[in-house]
C-alpha cells in the first residue's frame, strides 16, 4: 500500500508539475488526505511564479511618459464607475464631458441608413473613396460655411472628426516646433504636443509643461489673452467659442490674433466646433478676418450640431495661400499625411454630412443647438440665483462656474458625492482653470432640471 501511494504521489506531482510549469506556477507544499487513508502528502498546491514577465528591448516612447496621470475625460469616467459602485441605487446625471444626448434628427439619420442600405446592392455599392472627402461634400461644406470668405472646395478635407485632425496636424507640424495655447483649453492640443515630443517635462510647481506658452485667459482679460505677454511660437492654437469657458472671441480680438500670428511668422490652429451656438456678431470663421488665409488652418465638426459624436464627422479646412517658411504649400503636406494615414471618412457618415446641409437638415441642426442652448440658460440662472459668478453660456453649450479659493478636483468631488452628478474639474483644461467647474448642457431637458435642483439644495 506503501509503494501505491508512493506511486500515487509521485505521479500527481509529476503531472501537475508539468501543467503548472506551463502556466509559470509553482509547487508548494501541503498536506492532503488520500480518500479513506491518513498521512498521504500530495504535494499539489499552486502559487503565482515569481519569474519576471518577458520584456522586449524596445524603449517606451519617452514622450509619453511625460503625460499625467490620464487624459481627463477617461479620468472623469472612472471616477463616476468608482461613485456608482459606492452608490448603486443612486441616480447618475453627467453634465461633464461634452457628449451630445439627443437623438440625430431623423431626416438625417435617414439619409445615412438610405446610403447604408445602397451598400447592399450593386448599384449602390462603394469601396473606398477620395481620403479628402466626397467632392460633393467638401463642396457643401465651403459653399454652406466658406461662402463669403473665399474658401474652395479643395481647401476642405473631410475627416472623422476635429480631435482626430488635431492629431494629423501635430504629425504635419512635427516635433521641432514651439506652441501657445489658451490656458485654459481643451486638452487634446497640450496632450497632443506632449505626445509629438514638442514640450519639455511637466514642472508640478506651476503645473505647466516646459516649451509651451500658455495663453491665459481670465475673467478679467475677457477670456482673450494679453498677446503683448506672449512669446513667439511657431503653433498657436485657439479655440473659439472656447471649450471649456464658452467665451467667444470678437471680431476686433480676432483681428488681433491674427496679425499676432503674422507678425511672428506663425501658424494659427483656430478650432470652430461650436461655431453654430454663436448667436451675436462673434465670427464665426478665423477666415472673416482679413489676412487670415495667410496664416490659419481651420478645423471644425458635425458632433455638436447634428449629434455625431458617435457617427464621427468633421473637415479642417487650409488655404492654398497657406505657406512654409520655404514657399511650399502647407495643404500639399497635409494631403500627403492624411493619405498616408486615412481612407476616408465613413461613406455613411458622409451622407449625414451632406443631409446636414441641406435646407432641411441645417434647421434640423439649428434646432438641436436651440436644445442645448436652452439647457445652458437653465444652468446659468441656477448658479446665478445661488450667487456664483458665471461665464460662458452665451454662445456655448458650456458654463463655467466661479469657486473662489476652492480646488475643481474638489468641488467636482463635492458635487459629484452630494448630488450625484458629474462635472469637469476647471483645471482640467490647464492651471488657468483652477477654481472652476464646466458644467455641460449636453443632456436631456429632465435632467438639466434635476441636477439644477440638486445643485440648488446644495448650494442654497
Amino acid at each position: 500500500m506503501a509503494a501505491i501511494q508512493q506511486s500515487l504521489s509521485t505521479s500527481i506531482s509529476s503531472s501537475t508539475s508539468t501543467f503548472l510549469g506551463q502556466h509559470k506556477l509553482r509547487l508548494r507544499s501541503q498536506n492532503v488526505s488520500l480518500p479513506g487513508k491518513t498521512g498521504g502528502i500530495v504535494r499539489c498546491v499552486a502559487t503565482p511564479s515569481k519569474e519576471t514577465s518577458y520584456k522586449t528591448k524596445v524603449s517606451r516612447n519617452e514622450n509619453l511618459a511625460k503625460l499625467q496621470a490620464g487624459y481627463l475625460f477617461p479620468e472623469i469616467a472612472r471616477r463616476r464607475s468608482a461613485h456608482m459602485l459606492k452608490h448603486p441605487d443612486a441616480q447618475i446625471i453627467s453634465l461633464g464631458i461634452g457628449d451630445t444626448t439627443e437623438p440625430i434628427p431623423e431626416f438625417i439619420s435617414s439619409a445615412m441608413a438610405q446610403r447604408a442600405h445602397d451598400l447592399s446592392t450593386l448599384k449602390g455599392y462603394s469601396g473606398y473613396g477620395a481620403e479628402q472627402g466626397e467632392k460633393q461634400l467638401r463642396a457643401s461644406i465651403a459653399s454652406t460655411f466658406y461662402a463669403n470668405v473665399g474658401i474652395e472646395e479643395d481647401e476642405i478635407f473631410v475627416s472623422d472628426g476635429a480631435k482626430s485632425d488635431i492629431s494629423r496636424l501635430q504629425v504635419l507640424f512635427g516635433s521641432n516646433v514651439t506652441m501657445a495655447v489658451q490656458d485654459p483649453s481643451y486638452p487634446a492640443y497640450v496632450d497632443s504636443s506632449v505626445i509629438m515630443g514638442q514640450t519639455g517635462q511637466f514642472q508640478k510647481d506651476v503645473e505647466k509643461y516646459g516649451n509651451i506658452a500658455y495663453m491665459r485667459c481670465t475673467p478679467e482679460n475677457g477670456f482673450f489673452p494679453d498677446l503683448s505677454s506672449v512669446p513667439r511660437t511657431d503653433i498657436i492654437f485657439f479655440c473659439s467659442p472656447n471649450n471649456p469657458t464658452g467665451a467667444a472671441a470678437s471680431r476686433e480680438q480676432l483681428t488681433k490674433l491674427v496679425r499676432f500670428a503674422k507678425s511672428n511668422g506663425s501658424i494659427l490652429v483656430y478650432d470652430s466646433a461650436y461655431a453654430m451656438y454663436i448667436c451675436d456678431d462673434s465670427p464665426k470663421s478665423i477666415f472673416e478676418i482679413p489676412g487670415a488665409k495667410e496664416v490659419a488652418i481651420e478645423v471644425s465638426s458635425f458632433s455638436k450640431y447634428a449629434g455625431f459624436t458617435g457617427v464621427r464627422l468633421g473637415w479642417t479646412a487650409i488655404p492654398k495661400v497657406l505657406l512654409y517658411s520655404d514657399g511650399f504649400p502647407v495643404a500639399k503636406d497635409f494631403n500627403r499625411i492624411v493619405c498616408t494615414s486615412f481612407n476616408g471618412a465613413s461613406n455613411i457618415a458622409q451622407a449625414g454630412g451632406l443631409a446636414c446641409l441641406s435646407p432641411d437638415g441645417f434647421k434640423a441642426m439649428k434646432d438641436v443647438v436651440s436644445f442645448y442652448k436652452e439647457n445652458t440658460e437653465i444652468i446659468m440662472e441656477t448658479f446665478k440665483s445661488l450667487g456664483y459668478k458665471v461665464y460662458g453660456g452665451k454662445n456655448a453649450p458650456y458654463v463655467w462656474v466661479h469657486f473662489p479659493g476652492r480646488s475643481s478636483w474638489e468641488v467636482f468631488s463635492e458635487i459629484l458625492e452630494k448630488t450625484h452628478v458629474v462635472t469637469t474639474p476647471g483645471s482640467g483644461f490647464g492651471p488657468g482653470g483652477e477654481g472652476f467647474v464646466r458644467v455641460s448642457a449636453f443632456g436631456h431637458r429632465e435632467n438639466v432640471v434635476e441636477a439644477c435642483r440638486r445643485f440648488k439644495e446644495l448650494y442654497k
